[in-house]
């Protein structure tokens, strides 16, 4: 074998045991040049850099390598890029297409056979585990989806968005599969909540959702003193986003009938965001904003601070909560926004709920 080849075939091998079937490395070339230097005896002898650099190009030149362009070189002549992104290992396809067929009566492997990196034996496992249960749905009762993940792929929490399992993200889209046909649900959370004395769930009506823990407590308090806006029967305390995915319990939990259900939050984006998502996912709900609660919080604008940072400044949702204010709140809300400046709800203690009382 050549001194060209020698060099050649130990870059490939590192950049072969680099290589991810799923996700691109980054390698540092001078880091990549000190192994094979410890590897090769006679490297300077032959030049070994001058055969290294021509390894690198034509790995580049084949894709397999692409430089990171950040004005960082690896101080040698002629000079590479310090950093390389190693890209994804490219697979031969592995599974059975004979076995493939006889599963696509229940499932679309249009993706697999696009992405032939996804056909790995672990993944072909799980797709064995759901069409088992599949065969016999008919017959299988609705569980949560910790529950039917750890029944299929040994962890409850596979399905769920997690960088514990980068796999779980996106198969049941891989497979063509909905989350009804796995007879599953993601159940709301339970939330905390308060019941006025004296009320019974069958004299629920009005129920008012508190995003911070502080006022949900100031709300307790005005309420007991018959001095709360609304009069609720019931407070539940949203714990900000929280109650997107822990609103669903309510109907779990309390009697189908007319409720009317007010939301008081942050004037901020956030909170207009919450309030506005909630009314969307649940259109057949009277849900709308606590416009006394949030009047009065306009009146401690001499107590706004700065917009928390990191916040998604939804153009949208901003104008769909605005459009229940008069246009003289209006106004005051849209100079909140250009001043980036918010109202937590924080500002309604029982002292300056004083004021109004």
């Amino acid at each position: 074998m050549s001194t060209i080849d020698i060099i050649e075939t130990r870059v490939r091998g590192f950049i072969s045991d680099i290589q991810h079937p799923k996700q691109k490395k980054k390698i540092n070339s001078n880091d990549l040049e000190f192994q094979l230097r410890k590897l090769v005896d006679d490297y300077f002898e032959m030049d070994g850099y001058s055969l290294f650099y021509r390894a690198i190009e034509t790995l580049q030149a084949e894709g397999q390598l692409i430089p990171i362009q950040n004005n960082q070189y690896n101080g040698k002549t002629p000079a590479l890029s310090l950093y390389y992104w190693v890209n994804i290992k490219v697979q031969a396809d592995k599974w059975d297409r004979l076995e493939m067929m006889k599963l696509s009566d229940r499932f679309d492997f249009s993706y697999y056979e696009r992405h032939p990196e996804w056909q790995t034996k672990e993944e072909w496992q799980r797709i064995q585990n759901v069409y088992t249960f599949l065969k016999s749905s008919q017959e299988r009762e609705i569980v949560s989806f910790e529950e039917r993940s750890l029944e299929l792929f040994g962890h409850e929490k596979f399905l769920l968005d997690s960088d514990e399992f980068p796999d779980g993200k996106g198969f049941l889209t891989r497979i063509g599969i909905s989350e009804d046909q796995l007879k599953m649900v993601k159940y709301g959370e339970p939330f905390v909540f308060w019941m006025k004395q004296g009320k019974e769930i069958k004299d629920i009506h009005r129920v008012l959702i508190i995003e911070n823990l502080s006022f949900f407590h100031t709300s307790i308090k005005l309420l007991e003193a018959n001095q709360l806006d609304y009069e609720p029967e019931l407070i539940i305390y949203g714990e900000g986003t929280k109650i997107e995915q822990s609103f669903s319990f309510f109907f779990r939990m309390f009697p189908p009938k007319s409720y009317l259900f007010y939301y008081a939050g942050d004037l901020d984006a956030a909170g207009y965001g919450i309030l506005i998502r909630l009314i969307e996912k649940y259109p057949d709900n009277s849900i709308q904003p606590a416009l006394k609660i949030y009047r009065k919080m306009l009146e401690c604008r001499d107590q706004k601070n700065d917009q928390k940072m990191g916040q998604t400044q939804n153009l949208k949702y901003r104008d769909l909560f605005f459009q229940w204010f008069t246009d003289e709140e209006q106004a005051l809300l849209h100079q909140l926004w250009q001043e980036k400046k918010r109202i937590p709800q924080e500002v309604l203690t029982i002292e300056t709920w004083r004021r109004w009382t």
